[in-house]
């Protein structure tokens, strides 16, 4: 006889009587892809660029959308889609149209710092969402890292590529892919982390930081500390997961 589940395993668990809400995640999608459409000419107009970064914005967002629409199928537990993940798709297109406006040397950068900090200001809502709707899921929790982990990339691109940080601080924008890649090499890597309050802080930090960096108004003599701090805040954090799951590995 097979021992029986728990109930928070049961629950974190895709319940076959159910059918994912696909159909709502596919037009919340496409009413995204538009969303991103229209930002994207509000921002860099039809010339060259302007439709290039277009195309690299909608390309992001539709590979993310799919990637995620069958990660939804095979794993997401509840019939319902829920405010939480539409939030998260949300914040998928203001990623996509930041990356797209890497592409274009016209974008105006007060517009960039505006989006960059409302994204911000929607990081959390979707996970309390989850909880106050009963709707968390492992799905919900990676779809949420990995949109996050692509905002601190495009934020930290956006930093190197103007004037008061030099490129080094892309490594602001690397850890999370660079983890990734190391588990790659050494499975254990890949174990269960325990809720930590600090990861959480560190990385409000990191993305607080790199927003902070799309200020036109910003010094490079104010920049250089923040980068550093949470660098160090980010170094240490991922030491401590690191140590942490090493000392569990099987």
């Amino acid at each position: 006889m097979e021992p029986s589940q728990s109930p928070h395993l049961q629950q974190a668990l895709p319940n076959p009587r159910l059918r994912p809400p696909l159909s709502g995640f596919v037009l919340t999608a496409i009413a995204g892809a538009v969303c991103v459409a229209v930002l994207s000419v509000g921002l860099f107009g039809l010339e060259r660029e302007g439709i290039l970064g277009l195309a690299v914005g909608l390309g992001l967002f539709l590979v993310a959308s799919i990637t995620f629409g069958i990660a939804l199928m095979r794993t997401y537990p509840h019939a319902v889609l829920g405010l939480c993940n539409v939030v998260t798709l949300v914040r998928l297109v203001i990623v996509a149209t930041l990356a797209g406006a890497l592409i274009s040397t016209t974008s105006p950068a007060w517009a960039i710092f505006v989006i960059a900090t409302f994204a911000l200001t929607l990081d959390g809502v979707d996970g309390w969402l989850a909880r106050r709707q009963d709707l968390a899921s492992s799905f919900g929790a990676r779809f949420d890292m990995e949109v996050d982990a692509a905002f601190a990339l495009v934020l930290a691109l956006h930093a190197a590529f103007g004037e008061i940080a030099g490129f080094w601080v892309v490594l602001l924008g690397l850890p999370h892919y660079l983890f990734v890649a190391a588990n790659r090499v050494f499975p254990w890597l890949g174990g269960a982390l325990p809720e930590r309050f600090s990861r959480k802080t560190v990385c409000v930090l990191q993305i607080g930081t790199l927003v902070a960096l799309q200020a036109p108004v910003l010094d490079a003599s104010i920049a250089a500390p923040l980068i550093v701090i949470a660098s160090l805040a980010l170094v240490w954090s991922f030491a401590l997961d690191i140590l942490w799951l090493w000392r569990s590995r099987p």
